[in-house]
């Protein structure tokens, strides 16, 4: 070996040392940020040793996309979990004090206390107090519904604005990667950003990539919706300024197309929006359902039936609607009688009203008295009453609740109900979180910097570095000796 040949060597390692110094350097200064790929240098052979051609990212495309769906799949699957327990506490109280089901339970009571002693009033009043409390319950339970339901548009906008903002990011880092990568220049800063942002807009939505020429990505969401082609798509969403217990929510669409909205406790939704649209379609209308088929099946315990036999039709009796005093037809579900559910005016003491016609009956007139003979102590009627509370009925199973019931069966299969979905979801939450955890502590393991490991590197950079530096120190010994030889 000549000792020029000695030189270029020590020159060229002396460069590559440097190189990896930098990166071991970089790598160090961001290894708590886990949007950072560790870099790595691509070394080839060169004829006078190593050499560094490019410093790349190491890189876990499958591991990466792995992640990215695990993360859509929990975040969804956590939006019906809080929905389920949100309903809970709205709906029911805690500890399901304000339910329907304790609050149909205490009437029952009031009314047997009052057959037990027909004749005191006193004792009538407090099953009216308790008919009003149930009838405040179930009618602010259903304006909770919308209120969240109303909360949840507003969610969803706010979703909407989030992943529009990061579509317009998205687009200025692919751009820059497709510019790097077409002029050769480093785009792994770039890439670093572009992948933080697909982890971010996978919270609302499951993204599928597909890469192009150049690094050029293209993004689809969903059910194949395209998102995003060197430009970001349309996102369309008009949230409704208020809720009833008929206001159907507006759709949110993607390059025009519907978004699909998710199903089931353990949800089909993958990211937050479908979800969302979820609870607020679903979830929640079904809860305000069973809410108006407890109205409903109130409305007609309590009803009053013509009992001189002349056909008249029955009526509302003490718990009555926004379309009463008509009775709805048996099994069928009367959206939003709950939220107009009220005690009737006739029964109410604070309104003028007359607590012992729920012993005698005739609210709607002599035909429907049934204290005929006007017995202070009679008590058939509240009997009547109290097991009619336990009567199954008809019930209306797009409610989510099949089979007959009784009112007081049904209130309880209520509770069952959402106790359910909460509990489902919560499971399913997770065991989609554990997956998200698992795949992205595999794809951090993979990809982020372990301090050890480049303090490692820094140690054995500094050894080449020290033979170089030897080597070119004793090569310009030697030239000093030559040049000295020939004077």
């Amino acid at each position: 070996m000549t000792l020029t040949a000695a030189i270029k060597i020590a020159q060229s390692s002396l460069f590559n040392v440097s190189q990896q110094t930098q990166l071991a350097s970089r790598n160090i200064t961001d290894a708590g940020n886990e949007d950072y790929v560790r870099r790595q240098a691509h070394v080839s052979t060169a004829p006078y040793g190593a050499r560094t051609y490019s410093i790349g990212r190491a890189e876990q495309p499958a591991l990466f996309k792995s992640s990215l769906a695990a993360l859509s799949d929990s975040a969804g699957q956590g939006v019906i979990g809080d929905a389920a327990s949100r309903l809970q506490t709205a709906v029911n109280g805690v500890d399901n004090q304000n339910s329907a089901s304790v609050k149909i339970g205490a009437l029952r009571d009031a009314l047997q206390i009052y057959s037990a002693d027909a004749s005191n009033p006193i004792l009538g009043s407090s099953a009216i107090d308790a008919a009003r409390d149930l009838a405040r319950s179930i009618s602010s339970a259903s304006q909770g519904i919308q209120s969240y339901r109303a909360e949840i548009d507003r969610d969803i906008a706010a979703g909407v604005d989030d992943l529009r903002s990061l579509l317009d990011q998205f687009e200025t880092a692919n751009s820059l990667v497709v510019q790097g990568t077409q002029l050769r220049t480093d785009v792994n800063d770039a890439l670093d950003q572009r992948d933080a942002l697909l982890k971010q807009m996978s919270e609302y939505v499951s993204i599928s990539v597909v890469q192009r020429d150049n690094n050029d990505f293209v993004l689809y969401a969903g059910q194949g919706i395209t998102l995003f082609e060197t430009v970001p798509r349309n996102i369309s969403f008009d949230p409704q300024t208020a809720y009833s217990p008929t206001t159907t929510g507006n759709p949110l669409r993607i390059d025009g197309v519907p978004l699909t909205v998710g199903q089931g406790a353990n949800t089909s939704a993958s990211g937050k929006l479908s979800a969302l649209m979820q609870a607020r379609d679903s979830v929640a209308v079904q809860q305000q359902s069973q809410l108006d088929e407890i109205a409903r099946g109130l409305v007609e315990t309590f009803a009053e039936t013509d009992q001189t036999g002349g056909g008249a039709p029955a009526q509302a009796g003490l718990f009555t609607y926004a379309g009463g005093p008509g009775i709805p037809p048996a099994g069928t579900l009367v959206p939003g009688m709950a939220a107009s559910l009220t005690v009737s005016a006739a029964f109410d003491p604070e309104q003028g009203g007359d607590p012992t016609l729920l012993r005698d009956g005739g609210a709607n007139g002599a035909a429907y008295v049934a204290n005929t003979t006007g017995g202070a102590a009679y008590s058939d009627n509240l009997l009547a009453l109290v097991q009619g509370l336990d009567t199954p009925r008809a019930i209306d199973a797009t409610a989510g609740i099949a089979g007959d019931r009784s009112v007081s069966g049904y209130a309880d299969a209520s509770i069952g109900w959402v106790e359910n979905l909460r509990s489902t979801a919560n499971m399913a939450s997770q065991s989609k979180k554990a997956l998200h955890d698992k795949l992205s502590g595999d794809y951090l393991a993979k990809t982020g910097v372990s301090i050890d490991e480049e303090m490692t590197k820094l140690i054995a950079l500094e050894q080449s570095y020290e033979a170089s530096a030897r080597i070119m120190s004793v090569v310009d010994r030697l030239f000093d000796t030559l040049f000295a030889a020939v004077r």
